[in-house]
């Protein structure tokens, strides 16, 4: 209901000044969303609300009428987006949805634009102190006693790995680690509520005991604890691709990347585009928010940026809003442009 209140206030403000610049209504005219409806969806993981809220801010200033998004885990949002009961999420992490996606889905799903290309990596890092003392390489050093009993927190015999809640696409992957590198008896994934397990996580480290953790960014985890600095990136034993993978092994292995044990590092996951995904018929029947979408995109470092704020306590759905809104104004330029552009579109 906060949403949607501070959807609708802001939908009057933005009205009551266009009436300013417009008298006589014709501004109505000028908005192609008017008396049109947009449900998006949203990711259940926080890097993901803020953009939701500026992808849906970006169809409330071309008029239209957005509704409070829903949360959703990615199998159930592709789902729901192909039968056409969602519009559309800024949260597609690409290929590692690609198994979430249902068969013929470009029939019914559309790759509307592009968030951040190549900028979503992900991998395993462990506390930099520890990597030293203890020789990390990759996960295989796990199944070493004095490592395993090192990283054990919770005293069942296995290292503690902050790892993904279920429904995460990020999950899957873990899992997949877990049965290739035969880690079950060595490893303990906790998946419970990824800030909350990775807070803990934290106070770990800043106790000076080790962290192992897995993480993607943009994210405000790497930078509470600064890869190079802080944690280092550690190799999977091997490249085994899953079956989404297949053909991107060599998107698999970072080259260059700050912070990791080896140069190459055998990350074991892809680096993802974070794409926006719309029900095709939507798109194709709303061609301002197609041309919207097609040209919008945000900064890494900014996404990362916001997610901290989040960490530190800005992390109500009004603070999102007002984080949108310092974006916008950041970069009002780009963003009136892009507004006009779709504008234009529909006319």
């Amino acid at each position: 209901m906060r949403r949607i209140l501070t959807r609708t206030g802001l939908a009057l403000l933005i009205f009551a000044a266009c009436l300013m610049a417009f008298p006589g209504g014709s501004v109505a005219e000028d908005l192609p969303g008017k008396g049109k409806k947009v449900e998006p969806g949203a990711a259940t993981w926080t890097t993901g609300f803020f953009l939701e809220a500026l992808y849906s801010r970006a169809c409330e200033q071309l008029g239209y009428d957005v509704e409070e998004a829903k949360k959703l885990g990615a199998p159930i949002f592709y789902r729901s987006l192909a039968e056409g009961d969602l519009d559309f999420w800024a949260n597609g992490w690409f290929p590692l949805h690609a198994e979430f996606l249902p068969r013929n889905w470009s029939e019914r799903i559309d790759m509307a634009g592009t968030v951040v290309r190549a900028g979503a990596v992900q991998g395993y890092l462990v506390s930099k102190e520890h990597v030293e003392e203890y020789d990390i390489k990759s996960l295989d050093d796990f199944k070493r006693e004095e490592v395993k009993e090192a990283f054990d927190a919770n005293g069942d015999g296995k290292a503690d790995l902050v790892a993904c809640p279920p429904g995460w696409g990020c999950e899957k992957t873990i899992k997949f680690h877990m049965n290739t590198y035969d880690l079950w008896d060595h490893v303990n994934l906790i998946k419970a509520g990824y800030s909350a397990s990775m807070a803990d996580a934290i106070a770990r480290y800043n106790e000076g005991e080790p962290v192992f953790f897995y993480t993607w960014t943009p994210n405000w985890t790497v930078y509470k604890l600064k890869p190079g600095e802080d944690v280092m990136w550690i190799n999977v034993p091997e490249i085994v691709p899953k079956e989404g993978q297949k053909g991107l092994e060599e998107d698999m292995v970072a080259k260059g990347l700050t912070g990791t044990v080896t140069d190459p590092c055998k990350m074991g996951f892809v680096a993802n585009d974070i794409r926006v995904v719309a029900n095709k018929k939507f798109i194709n029947n709303n061609p301002a928010i197609k041309t919207m979408f097609s040209l919008m995109s945000v900064p890494f470092s900014d996404i990362a940026e916001q997610n901290n704020k989040m960490f530190e306590g800005q992390d109500k759905q009004e603070d999102i809003e007002r984080h949108v809104d310092e974006w916008i104004e950041k970069n009002q330029g780009k963003w009136d442009a892009w507004i006009e552009a779709a504008k234009a579109t529909a006319k």
